[in-house]
């Protein structure tokens, strides 16, 4: 488990000020200066920000040609397929565009890449099979910005085709390599307008509905009827929740329990959610998950049949066989987990790069498994399984570690490789694991220090201050998630009056605690409840990182903590 070292957010500003202006307290104002919002328009659009607030769908580049290519394809009944891709963005992309589509009345069809047998994106076998279909244009969404050679062959075969897409764009010699498409939707295109370019393949597909829309009449409500499809996709993608991502979900989160998709109130209904209640988190460790699980075990077509189903019954049914298999991912991650701490904690504990081999684990759980590595040790972690033809991995890095530059520098060790700086995959021959591990921990350039996770505090907060108003204000701030983290206030010297562990799983801590100045106050921790008791030992003081909740039992209120992280201090004796 890795060092924690608690760091103060010092971000200076007149917070009084703020405070009188936006009818907050400093404390608030204070956070949302940690989040670097700032300027008069930028706080007003954190704090109250509405649809009205999404940028125009025409500052991206090539999207008014796109519409009119799909305007005319449509009009002449041109067969036109989306190729999306396997996760949860790809999956709600091409949910977008497919009803989009078919409302205007396109010829529509659609096709996802299988995980294994394709890998990720637009290939040429896809190419190949569109052409033999006598589809007239591909939209893809999600993918393609990569795809060079591959959408060569399709206009070599005659093929229109029109990229959305929000990856990375590659160069050479500082210049952008695009793919030889008609029209290719990115916000990342250097020559692009658009003032906010981090948003996912979701996002991009939901503004060309929207354009898509206005040219052919349709009523926005029929557009913001879809809004939930663009939020799921922005959360399950951890794009940054600021500036337009932000409003996205907070406005499809309002939304959902009014979903036209019958599929996904049905997938809600099987998690035990409430799908007016809908939360950031929810969609992240949840619904999302559930949807992705398809494309994992199985194929992603299944998701996307899911959120398309008009049949009850067979809507339900869908339901339950996701819930099933990600229940399943959960149980093989934990395995692989597991497995991956303790090949790591008797072989490879004093390496900087950790590289972790399980021939038998799925391919598709190895970045998350390298997730929960990084996590544990605060270590760029790559894990690599056996794949049908040679060995694949997926990487996840910490801040200070460039994963795709780290790869770039063992290029020859690698068979094909992909990424950016927090996240990559590769494959590479099974010979080469041993000295693909040794090169990479030989040039990496950490220090003992970056492997020392920090816990950013918002505000040293006494206790005394918490009431329900400044709870109540706090949710301004939602959603929260990557890049709006829900805030951390800390205070030190807490006193245990009593402690338990409740739970089937013991993995609850009820505590009551009192400060220095007698202000009782109970208090949650999520964790395992026996180890804790175990480290607590004879100890009655405790030192926190927080967030004040509100709990409500029986119709009655009551001021809460959580707790997020602890410190026991030493005993002065």
């Amino acid at each position: 488990m890795a060092e924690e070292k608690w760091m103060l957010q010092t971000k200076r500003a007149d917070f009084e000020e703020m405070a009188r202006c936006y009818r907050i307290t400093p404390v608030t104002a204070r956070i949302i200066r940690n989040r670097n919002v700032m300027g008069h328009e930028a706080v007003e659009k954190y704090l109250y920000g509405g649809l009205k607030d999404l940028y125009s769908p025409h500052l991206l580049k090539d999207m008014d040609r796109t519409v009119a290519i799909l305007k005319e394809k449509t009009e002449q009944l041109r067969p036109i397929r989306i190729v999306g891709d396997y996760d949860i963005d790809g999956v709600c992309s091409t949910y977008l565009l497919y009803q989009a589509l078919s409302q205007v009345g396109a010829a529509v069809d659609y096709e996802i890449p299988d995980r294994l047998k394709d890998g990720y994106g637009i290939n040429e076998s896809i190419i190949r099979a569109a052409a033999a279909d006598g589809i007239d244009t591909i939209l893809t969404c999600d993918n393609g910005i990569a795809a060079v050679g591959q959408i060569r062959l399709a206009k070599e075969l005659g093929l229109t085709v029109l990229i959305t897409d929000h990856h990375d764009i590659m160069k050479e010699e500082g210049k952008e390599i695009l793919p030889p498409a008609d029209a290719v939707v990115n916000p990342k295109q250097e020559e692009c307008q658009y003032p906010f370019p981090d948003i996912c393949g979701g996002l991009v597909a939901y503004k060309l509905v929207q354009a898509l829309y206005e040219e052919f009449h349709v009523p926005m409500e029929k557009w913001l009827e879809m809004v939930e499809f663009a939020a799921i996709a922005t959360v399950g993608d951890v794009m940054k929740l600021q500036d337009e991502n932000r409003i996205i979900v907070k406005e499809g989160l309002k939304r959902i329990g009014q979903t036209k998709s019958l599929g996904l109130l049905k997938l809600i209904e099987r998690n035990d959610l409430d799908k007016d209640q809908i939360t950031a988190y929810q969609i992240g460790f949840v619904i999302g998950p559930c949807l992705n699980a398809g494309g994992r075990l199985q194929t992603a077509k299944l998701a996307l049949s899911l959120l398309l189903c008009r049949e009850e019954e067979e809507a339900d049914q869908m339901a339950l066989e996701l819930k099933a298999l990600n229940d399943q991912r959960k149980t093989m991650t934990k395995q692989g987990t597991i497995e991956a701490v303790e090949q790591v904690e008797a072989l490879y504990g004093e390496d900087k790069v950790l590289v972790v081999y399980l021939p038998e684990c799925h391919e598709s759980l190895a970045g998350i498994i390298a997730g929960r590595l990084r996590e544990y040790f605060q270590k760029p972690a790559f894990v690599l399984t056996d794949g049908e033809e040679c060995v694949k991995g997926s990487g996840r890095s910490i801040e200070t570690y460039h994963m795709f530059d780290a790869l770039v520098e063992v290029k020859e060790l690698l068979l094909k490789f992909g990424g950016h700086p927090m996240a990559a995959g590769l494959s590479l021959p099974k010979e080469h694991v041993d000295e693909f591990r040794k090169c990479l921990n030989e040039q990496a350039r950490l220090t003992e220090e970056d492997f020392i996770r920090k816990v950013w505090i918002d505000v040293p907060m006494p206790l005394e201050y918490i009431d329900e108003p400044l709870i109540e204000e706090l949710e301004l701030l939602e959603p929260f998630g990557q890049g709006n983290e829900k805030p951390l206030f800390a205070q030190k010297g807490l006193y245990i009056r009593s402690v338990r562990v409740l739970g089937k799983n013991r993995n609850v801590v009820k505590f009551s605690l009192a400060t220095d100045q007698g202000t009782p106050m109970d208090a949650m921790l999520f964790a395992d409840g026996d180890s804790f008791l175990e480290e607590l030992g004879g100890s009655r003081v405790l030192d926190v990182i927080y967030y004040p909740a509100v709990n409500e039992y029986n119709g009655n209120k009551n001021l809460q903590i959580v707790i997020r992280n602890y410190k026991i201090p030493k005993s002065l004796s």
